[in-house]
C-alpha cells in the first residue's frame, strides 16, 4: 500500500538521522577524551573494554548471526528470478552474465583506486594496533580468517564444498555463496509445482531474514556511537582527516564507473549514444540520489526505459526489475572500498589472493545482499574478519553511509538502465506486448 511505503520510506529517513546523530555524538565524545586524558588512561581502557566495546560486539555479533541465511536466501532468490529462461530465452542469460561482467569492473575500480590512493594509509601504527588486538578477537570466533596465501589452483579448487553443510559449519562463506548459485540454477532448471513451492519456502527465509535485519539494524545509532566512542578516543584527529580521504576515493571510483564504464557499455553493447541514454535517465537518477531506494526508483525506472530509451517493454520490465534487487554495481564497489580502507587503516596488508576473494564475495553480495535496507552492512562485516580486519572498524563509515548510499544507490539504478539498454539491443516486443494491461487507462 502506498501508506506503508510512505511510513517505511519515512522511517528508513528517521533511522538514517539517528545513525548520523550516533555517529557525531561516538566522535565528538571520543575525540573529547583523546584531547582531554588520551586514549591510553586506565579509566578510557576499562570503558572501552568493558563497556562500549561489549555493546558494539552485541550489534555485531548479531549481523554474523544472521548473514549466511540472508545471503543463501537472497542469493538463491535472485539467481531464480534471474533465470526465467523458459520466457525469455538468451535475455536471462545476458541479464545473469552482464550483471557479473559489470560489477566485477565495478569492484576492479573500486579496488584499484584503494591500492592506488590509499585512503587509510598515515595512522599511527601502536594505535591501529592496540585496536586490532582489542576487536579481533571476539570477531575472530564468528568467522574464520581467509588463508594468507594459497595456490591459485587450490583456491579455486576451495570454491567448491565437498560437504556445503561443513562449509556452514566452518563459516566458509565463499564456498556456500557458490553453493547458492547453483541451487538458484539448479531451481531455474527444475521447474514445476515442486521447485515452485520450494522457492516460495526460501523466499519465504529470505523476508524473515530481512525482517531480523531490519530489527538488528535499528539498533544501529547505539552501536555506532559507541564504535565512533572507541576509534575516536584511540585515534583523535588523524581519524576525520582518514574518513575524508576514504570518501573521496568511494565517490571518485564511483564516477568512473557512472561516467567512464556505464557509457562505454551503452555505446559498444547497447548501440545508443551516451547522450541520448543518460537524457533518457535523468528522472530516475534524481530519485535514486534523493531516495536512496532502488525500489522507490523502479516505477520511474520502467516509464523512463518505455517512453525515453524507447526499449521493448518485456524486456526493460524484465530487466529493471531483477535489477532493482541483484544488479548492485554500486553496492559491491562500495564493498570492496570499505574493505580495502580499513584494511589499511589497521596497518592489515591484504595478500593478491585475498583481495581477489573480496573481489568475489563482492560481485556475489551486490546479488546477495538484493533489497535489505543497509543490507551491505553485514557483508562488510563479514568480509572484514575473513581477511583480519577488526568488524568494529565498521562503525567508522556508518556515520557517512547516508551519503556513500545516495551515490550507489544512484550507480546501481543507472546500471539496472544500462543492462536493459544492452539485452535489449536485437529485441523487439512481441505482439502481445503492445498493450499495457496494467496501465492506467486516464
Amino acid at each position: 500500500m502506498p501508506g506503508d511505503e510512505m511510513a517505511d520510506g519515512h522511517t528508513r529517513s528517521n533511522l538514517h538521522w539517528l545513525m548520523l546523530l550516533g555517529f557525531v555524538v561516538g566522535l565528538a565524545g571520543g575525540l573529547a577524551v583523546n584531547l582531554m586524558v588520551g586514549g591510553d588512561v586506565a579509566w578510557v581502557q576499562w570503558v572501552t573494554s568493558n563497556v562500549t566495546g561489549p555493546l558494539g560486539q552485541i550489534f555485531l555479533r548479531l549481523l554474523f548471526m544472521l548473514v549466511l541465511p540472508l545471503l543463501f536466501a537472497a542469493l538463491v532468490v535472485g539467481v531464480a528470478e534471474m533465470g526465467d529462461l523458459s520466457s525469455l530465452g538468451r535475455a536471462g542469460l545476458k541479464t545473469l552474465l552482464l550483471t557479473i561482467v559489470i560489477s566485477g569492473i565495478a569492484v576492479v575500480i573500486g579496488l584499484a583506486m584503494v591500492n592506488i590512493f590509499r585512503p587509510g594509509d598515515g595512522v599511527d601504527p601502536a594505535l591501529a594496533q592496540q585496536l586490532l588486538n582489542q576487536g579481533a578477537a571476539g570477531a575472530s570466533a564468528i568467522v574464520e580468517n581467509a588463508p594468507g596465501s594459497v595456490q591459485a589452483g587450490q583456491f579455486f579448487l576451495d570454491l567448491i564444498p565437498s560437504n556445503v553443510f561443513t562449509a556452514a559449519a566452518e563459516n566458509q562463506i565463499l564456498p556456500v555463496m557458490v553453493f547458492a548459485l547453483f541451487f538458484g540454477v539448479g531451481l531455474v532448471m527444475a521447474k514445476g509445482p515442486a521447485t515452485d513451492r520450494l522457492q516460495q519456502t526460501i523466499e519465504g527465509l529470505f523476508e524473515v531474514m530481512m525482517k531480523l535485519i531490519n530489527l538488528v539494524i535499528k539498533l544501529a545509532p547505539f552501536a555506532i556511537a559507541c564504535l565512533m566512542f572507541n576509534l575516536a578516543a584511540l585515534f583523535g584527529w588523524d581519524l576525520l582527516v582518514r574518513l575524508a580521504a576514504y570518501v573521496g576515493v568511494a565517490v571518485g571510483a564511483m564516477a568512473i564507473h557512472m561516467f567512464i564504464v556505464y557509457p562505454l557499455a551503452v555505446w559498444a553493447l547497447g548501440g545508443m549514444s551516451p547522450l541520448r541514454f543518460f537524457k533518457g535517465v535523468r528522472e530516475p537518477i534524481v530519485v535514486a540520489f534523493s531516495t536512496a531506494s532502488s525500489n522507490a526508483s523502479l516505477p520511474v525506472s520502467l516509464r523512463a526505459a518505455e517512453q525515453n530509451l524507447k526499449l521493448p517493454r518485456r524486456i526493460a520490465r524484465f530487466v529493471l526489475t531483477v535489477g532493482a534487487t541483484a544488479n548492485q554495481n554500486g553496492t559491491a564497489l562500495f564493498e570492496g572500498v570499505t574493505v580495502l580502507f580499513l584494511a589499511q587503516f589497521f596497518g592489515v596488508d591484504l595478500t593478491l589472493t585475498q583481495q581477489i576473494i573480496v573481489m568475489l564475495v563482492c560481485i556475489l553480495g551486490g546479488v546477495g545482499t538484493a533489497g535489505v535496507p543497509a543490507g551491505s552492512l553485514p557483508v562488510v562485516a563479514m568480509i572484514l574478519v575473513m581477511v583480519g580486519v577488526p568488524a568494529e572498524g565498521i562503525g567508522l563509515i556508518l556515520g557517512v553511509d547516508r551519503f556513500l548510499d545516495m551515490c550507489r544507490t544512484t550507480l546501481n539504478v543507472t546500471g539496472d538502465l544500462v543492462l536493459a539498454t544492452i539485452v535489449s539491443r536485437g529485441e523487439t516486443d512481441l505482439p502481445a506486448d503492445s498493450a499495457d494491461p496494467t496501465a492506467d487507462p486516464a
